[in-house]
């Protein structure tokens, strides 16, 4: 919605810096939730899903904007994406209490 291009570069330059940080605490926080003998097959279904997310978000993204115009689809994306978190949130608490690595245990 921003008509300023350093301010709209500059906040996607920081949407991205924190997606970045996002992943690598993903990355770090499935291995060590997962038991040792699950480790490989819950990896493989993590990195299938980071692929295969990018491309159905860029989908979806495309088709929204084709829909509705380009700023009610970032509008809509931004809508849907606090959605997600407030439900993973609710759905997951343990995940949202977690504050150090070593507060992460393996599952049984």
């Amino acid at each position: 919605m921003s008509e300023n291009f350093w301010l709209t570069l500059g906040a996607l330059a920081v949407m991205g810096g924190a997606d970045m940080v996002s992943v690598n605490i993903r990355s770090t926080l499935i291995p060590l939730a997962t038991p040792q003998q699950m480790l490989g097959r819950v990896t493989a279904v993590e990195m299938l899903f980071i692929g295969a997310s990018n491309e159905l978000g860029e989908f979806e993204s495309g088709v929204t904007a084709a829909w509705f115009g380009t700023v009610p689809a970032v509008v809509i994306g931004g809508i849907g994406t606090l959605g997600v978190v407030g439900l993973w949130m609710w759905l997951f608490p343990d995940l949202r209490k977690v504050d150090k690595l070593e507060d992460v245990k393996p599952q049984q």
